[in-house]
Parts: structure tokens; C-alpha cells; sequence
């Protein structure tokens, strides 16, 4: 089949001359003609675009120079800013400051305020308790019970950390719970650790009865770990009173009557339990000194070499030696009072310490129903008007117990059940008997109420009652 050339489609000669008598009949060109008719008028296009070609790219060179030199920078600044914070990192030593979590763990527990352990304090009566747990079980199948064993089981058990420190700080809190010795000669089953290796053995100390070895039972983990509990509460009121001590005026609570925490007392701030010295190995020849060293191999030693650990001993002596001593500071004035109190008579303000330490006395000291009693004083005045608008609503001069707690409930902020209701509404009843009554008949109970009576005073009455309770 014969297919047109280029040559065809695009004549290099001019066309022939046309008669103006003769028709010519156009056609539309074909596919292989668009390109050679377009080519002219893209030629003369590009002439008058290349400039603006030109510049684009010109530009778009510069703008990636620009992007190049800021993704450059940015990672300068990356790298130098994960540099400073290793750096920081290694200039503080890890744990020094805690997070959130554990230094303000005291003020995030549910429910009313008492006397919450730190914290660390707690995590440490976890571990005593994951501890006792494992000790029994292995004392009650008269097994040897080795430091490894129980460090294991209690890692997994708590998925965090156990070691020596934390048995130190145990024996601290609790020294008669366990006797601690160095023994050899265990079968451990481990390949890194020998037979003759001293490891650390923990017996738990028990109250021998007559006819039976002492076991570890469900009752004695239970009496021990309140017994911890009960010596980290103790610890944490030794720090507690010696915060009292250094207030101005200072407090004395006695510690029977001690229910809460001073409000200003910094719970999780109290420092850690120092850990009780546990029994080590027995130092079997191991050199840990220079001295010790010199006195062991003088006849091995060149004297070179005899002077130089000579010169490192007297080096290390006088480096641990105590330097001299500090020039005393001169004793600082005596703290000035605020610029804001200035002007105010120190009696006043003695007057106002005395009232501020007495309310700090009595938050302290104050009970569970106390404290309950004083909430509910606190919705009084919202639960009364809610009460009489009831009334005004239902154009009743009496209503039932329970009709009434529960129109209350529908209507009142606080989320309360009716019985709880029912608890506010008998203490309005026994707190303003002249504007609420109740009337027992049969096995109902039924409430009048004084529609007459302004709420502006009722609302003050309470008002007064709650701030005389709560001092």
C-alpha cells in the first residue's frame, strides 16, 4: 500500500496557480498534515516566547537555590538543637526531676482528701507486697529463696525495675520482716552464675508455732503489708510535723486526731527512704585500692614502677583529704514583710496568721462525717430555692417525701440520687424548722414549707451556718 511522503504532504515549491473560474473544493487536512501546517505559527511563537521561557527558568533555578539553602539550615538548627539537649540531658542526672504525674500524684486521687502516701512511697508498698508474695510461695515449698529468684519474679510482676536499693529501703520501713545473709553453695541452674558464688538468701520472719513450721498464709501477707503501710504513714508524719514546726505560728496536731495533710504540705516532695546496708560477700583477696595493690605485688614491681603507684597513692590521699575551710557567712537580716503589707499593724496581721492557722487546724483534724455534713451544707441554698420553686410549681401546701426528692433531682445542678436528697432535705428540716416541716402520717412523709418567707434570708441563715461549721 503507498503511503504520502513528507516531502508529498509538505511541497517545497509553491502551488501551482488556480483559474478564478475553476472551483476548488477544500478538504480538511489530514493527520500528517497538521504537523507541517502548525509548524510555522509554533515557530513563530517560540520566537516570541523564549524570552519569557528563559526567565522562567531562570527563576526557577533561583527559587530552588533558596529552598536548597533553607532545607540546609534547617537541618544546622535540628542538629544542633538534639545536640544540646543530649548535652543537657547528660549534665543532669536521670530522675532528678520526676514527671508530672508522680510529683503531683497526691492532688489527682479520687475521692475525699486523708492521709495519701507519696507516690514513690506507694510504688515501694507494691513492691514489698509483690515481694512477700513471691517469698511465700517459695518458703512454703521449703525452697532456698535467693535475691535473683525474687528479683525476677517481681519485675515481671510489675513490670518495672527491682533491685538491691529497693530491699535496702524495705528493710528500712519494715527491719523485722526478713533476715538477710550471704550464702554459697545453692543450686541456682544458671550457667553465669557458679555454685561457689555468695549470693544473697532471704528468710521471712516468722512466729515459730509449736508442732508446725511457720508458713506465709493469706492472713500474715495481709497483716504485714498493713503493717508496712502503717510505717510508711508513720514516716511521712515525722517529715508532716516537721513542716508544722517551721510554719509561722507553728502547729501542733495530735496524731490521733489527724485525718488530712496540711494544704501547703508538698506530699509527693517528701525524699526518698534511705536504704538499709544489706549483707555483702565476704572480700575474697579483690584489690580495690592503690595501696592495696603496692602492698601485694613490691616484689613483682620494677622500682619505676614502685614510684609511680607510690606517686598515684599520695596523689589520691591528698585529693579525698578536706580542704579548707569555708569563711563564715555573715548572718542574714531578718526578713522584711511585703511592700503590698506595709503600713498594716503587725497585730493585725498576727490576728489573721492565728485565724488562718486555727481553719488550717480544723481541715486538718476534721472526720469523714464532718466533712460530709459540710458538703451538703454547701448545696443548701441552691437545694432550697430549687425546693420552693417546686412548691410554687405543684400549688400544692404539702407534698410527699419522695414526690418531692424527685422533682429536686430533675432540677438541681449537682447529679444526686433521691436518696441522697432526701439527706439535704432532712437537714433543711433540722437546720430551719420555722420554713420547712415535716409531718410523719402512716407510712408517708409529708413536707410543708413557709412560701411566705424571703429566700435572701434563708440563703443567709445557711450561708452562716456553713462558714461556722467549717472553721
Amino acid at each position: 500500500m503507498w503511503l504520502p511522503s513528507q516531502q508529498d504532504c509538505c511541497p517545497t515549491s509553491p502551488p501551482a496557480p488556480i483559474s478564478p473560474g475553476k472551483k476548488v473544493k477544500r478538504t480538511a487536512p489530514s493527520e500528517g498534515q497538521l504537523p507541517c501546517l502548525a509548524a510555522p505559527k509554533d515557530k513563530a511563537l517560540s520566537k516570541g516566547t523564549i524570552s519569557e521561557l528563559q526567565s522562567c527558568l531562570q527563576r526557577a533555578r533561583v527559587l530552588g537555590a533558596q529552598a536548597q539553602a533553607l532545607r540546609a539550615s534547617a537541618q544546622k538548627d535540628a542538629k544542633e538543637t538534639s545536640t544540646s539537649e543530649a548535652e543537657g540531658c547528660a549534665e543532669q542526672p536521670c530522675g532528678e526531676k520526676a514527671p508530672a504525674y508522680q510529683r503531683f500524684h497526691a492532688l489527682a486521687q479520687p475521692g475525699p482528701p486523708g492521709l495519701v502516701l507519696p507516690y514513690k512511697y506507694q510504688v515501694l508498698a507494691e513492691m514489698f507486697r509483690s515481694m512477700d508474695t513471691v517469698v511465700g510461695m517459695l518458703h512454703n515449698r521449703s525452697e532456698t529463696v535467693t535475691f535473683a529468684k525474687v528479683k525476677q519474679a517481681v519485675q515481671d510482676m510489675m513490670r518495672r525495675r527491682f533491685e538491691e536499693r529497693n530491699v535496702g529501703q524495705i528493710k528500712t520501713v519494715y527491719p523485722e520482716s526478713y533476715r538477710f545473709r550471704q550464702e554459697r553453695n545453692i543450686p541456682t541452674f544458671k550457667d553465669g552464675v557458679k555454685r561457689s558464688d555468695y549470693q544473697l538468701t532471704i528468710e521471712p520472719v516468722l512466729d515459730s508455732e509449736a508442732g508446725s513450721a511457720p508458713q506465709l498464709t493469706a492472713s500474715r501477707l495481709l497483716q504485714r503489708r498493713q503493717l508496712f503501710s502503717r510505717n510508711l504513714v508513720e514516716r511521712v508524719k515525722e517529715h508532716h510535723r516537721a513542716f508544722l514546726a517551721s510554719l509561722s505560728p507553728p502547729l501542733a496536731v495530735p496524731e490521733d486526731q489527724l485525718t488530712r495533710w496540711h494544704p501547703r504540705f508538698n506530699v509527693d516532695g517528701v525524699p526518698d527512704i534511705e536504704p538499709a546496708e544489706l549483707p555483702q560477700p565476704p572480700n575474697t583477696g579483690r584489690l580495690t585500692t592503690a595501696q592495696e595493690v603496692l602492698a601485694r605485688a613490691r616484689s613483682l614491681m620494677s622500682p619505676r614502677m614502685e614510684k609511680a603507684l607510690s606517686d598515684m597513692a599520695l596523689r589520691s590521699a591528698e585529693a579525698s583529704s578536706p580542704g579548707p575551710p569555708s569563711p563564715v557567712l555573715p548572718a542574714t537580716p531578718p526578713a522584711t514583710p511585703p511592700s503590698a503589707l506595709k503600713g498594716v499593724s503587725q497585730a493585725l496581721l498576727e490576728r489573721i496568721r492565728a485565724k488562718e492557722a486555727q481553719k488550717q487546724l480544723a481541715q486538718m483534724t476534721r472526720s469523714p462525717e464532718q466533712e460530709l455534713r459540710l458538703q451538703r451544707l454547701e448545696r443548701l441554698p441552691e437545694l432550697a430555692r430549687v425546693l420552693r420553686g417546686v412548691f410554687v410549681s405543684e400549688r400544692k401546701p404539702a407534698l410527699t417525701m419522695d414526690v418531692a426528692c424527685a422533682r429536686m433531682v430533675g432540677s438541681c445542678r449537682a447529679a444526686l440520687s433521691p436518696g441522697e436528697m432526701e439527706q439535704h432535705v432532712l437537714l433543711l428540716a433540722e437546720l430551719l424548722p420555722d420554713w420547712l416541716s415535716l409531718h410523719r402520717i402512716r407510712t408517708d412523709t409529708y413536707i410543708k414549707l413557709d412560701k411566705a418567707t424571703d429566700l435572701t434570708s434563708i440563703a443567709a441563715r445557711l450561708a452562716h451556718q456553713a462558714r461556722a461549721e467549717g472553721l
